[in-house]
């Protein structure tokens, strides 16, 4: 007998379908899987067959032959283990998969169906190639539950699934996960602005960032708070909205990050990658189809790369597409995948190796050629995708031994979400997203703020690039104002962070 079941694997953040053929014929007794399948695939025969077995299920004392299709397409995971069995089951016996339906999971040696990665990647790109029903780990049913117009069904045994196939213990869909405002409750702030003591400037600038989406990178001697600052920013920034969130969540999924029962988090990201990340760590790979690295894994949030001229030089300079396009496509052996990186970067670093140039206090051991070559691991094209760059000095002690006088972050956050709010309302997007070409539109500049911008620039050697940035960042300076146009001020203050002799 021949039966068929839907399924899918993954490549990247989209799925492709896979047909499971399983046919039982008259010859000697061998289960033969054909259809390209990689070494994780090809297990699946030894796990199947003691599944089925030890779920008191027949398995075929036949010539059995298992279809992977299309053919051409390799496949990878354990996600196609349940299909096998099912499709398996049901050509032993004569009976049918339900229409519209696939399947998903991998199979334990007595018949427990368990989790894999990225079901709700799988039940979302399944939902739009019109499947209606998925039947899925218990475990991850909450996730793909997310997907509206698809039935879940809760899988914790390959008994269990068969049963219901036969009519015999119908399982109970998965209720569909709603999300309503109310589910977004407030978050904890671990690290508040108001426990910062001095540092102005940095704070303003870590509140532009935070306002406009912008890169921002500080540069001081250890133990002058960089850490403390960049750490602080995940408590000015607002929730994540749910369109947001499910993206994070898409990635999450497909490193099996997600918690069970808790498929959506509203805090932002934040990751602090080591400096000894590799390249795979941060952009994405990994053989076959390449994961989401660090950059993926910040989306929507905050990379923080402390000790950034420590990083590998090849890492770096792969940064650079990321921060310009918000995306970053890998290629592998397996091909090429497109994930989401709109992350904010905060990067920290010393003014040299040992760490105490220009340091008042303490005497730098560093030679100056030693001092140039550490600052060139940070090349020119990097830094000038760095909207903001900010010299961070060390607290006096005696200032650190007072109460700090500085604003809390519930304070900070208040005019944060106000300037996004204005962003969001006149261009739908954050001002360091804005387009060149709208620019003009959007940023409307003053005639004398014109003028001061287009000077210096020109005298300094700004890009295009870090024109347009410094224009950006000027605009987010008058939205935390609430001025509708660009002043001399704002222009000033963004020229400020990025040419470090300007006079304000």
């Amino acid at each position: 007998m021949l039966a068929t079941v839907d399924s899918c694997v993954l490549a990247g953040l989209e799925a492709r379908r896979v047909e499971v053929q399983a046919d039982s014929a008259n010859g000697e007794a061998k289960f033969a899987l054909v259809g390209l399948a990689a070494t994780s695939v090809k297990e699946a025969r030894e796990r199947v067959r003691s599944a089925i077995k030890n779920s008191n299920l027949e398995f075929p004392r036949r010539r059995l032959t298992v279809n992977l299709a299309p053919a051409e397409m390799r496949k990878e995971g354990s996600g196609l283990d349940l299909p096998i069995a099912v499709a398996i089951a049901l050509a032993e016996s004569g009976g049918r998969a339900p229409t519209r339906s696939a399947f998903l999971g991998e199979l334990a040696l007595d018949g427990a169906v368990r989790h894999v990665d990225g079901v709700l990647v799988a039940a979302r790109c399944l939902r739009k190639l019109g499947v209606e029903r998925a039947f899925v780990p218990s475990v991850d049913a909450s996730e793909a539950a997310l997907v509206a117009g698809l039935e879940v069904m809760p899988c914790r045994s390959l008994a269990e699934v068969v049963a219901h196939l036969r009519g015999l213990a119908p399982i109970t869909p998965q209720p569909f996960t709603s999300i309503a405002p109310d589910d977004i409750v407030g978050l904890v702030v671990e690290h508040d602005l108001g426990d910062v003591h001095g540092q102005e400037e940095a704070r303003r600038a870590i509140e532009v960032a935070a306002a406009g989406g912008h890169h921002v990178l500080l540069s001081g001697p250890p133990g002058a708070g960089k850490t403390m600052l960049a750490r602080c920013i995940p408590g000015i920034l607002p929730p994540l909205e749910l369109d947001e969130a499910f993206e994070v969540a898409q990635v999450r999924s497909l490193l099996g990050d997600l918690l069970p029962g808790r498929p959506l988090d509203w805090s932002r990201p934040f990751r602090a990658p080591h400096h000894g990340v590799s390249m795979a760590g941060l952009i994405g790979g990994g053989s076959g189809f390449a994961l989401p690295g660090e950059i993926s894994r910040a989306h929507h949030g905050v990379l923080f790369l402390d000790e950034l001229a420590e990083f590998q030089a090849g890492v770096l300079q792969a940064l650079r597409q990321p921060l310009e396009t918000g995306r970053v496509t890998i290629t592998r052996s397996g091909g090429s995948v497109t994930y989401p990186a709109r992350f904010t970067l905060v990067a920290a670093t010393n003014p040299c190796p040992c760490g105490w140039s220009g340091d008042p206090v303490r005497t730098c051991r560093c030679t100056p050629a030693v001092i140039d070559a550490y600052q060139r691991r940070l090349s020119g094209p990097l830094l000038d995708r760095i909207d903001l760059q900010v010299g961070v000095r060390r607290v006096p002690l005696a200032e650190l031994a007072s109460e700090p006088r500085g604003e809390a972050s519930a304070v900070v956050k208040e005019r944060v979400l106000a300037a996004r709010s204005r962003q969001l309302e006149r261009q739908g997007c954050l001002n360091a997203q804005i387009r060149p070409s709208r620019l003009r539109h959007l940023a409307t500049l003053e005639p004398a703020s014109r003028r001061t911008l287009e000077r210096w620039a020109e005298q300094k050697g700004l890009t295009a690039r870090g024109f347009h940035r410094a224009w950006r960042v000027a605009r987010t300076a008058a939205d935390l104002e609430g001025a509708e146009l660009i002043g001399d001020r704002h222009v000033l203050e963004a020229l400020g962070y990025r040419l470090h002799d300007v006079a304000a």
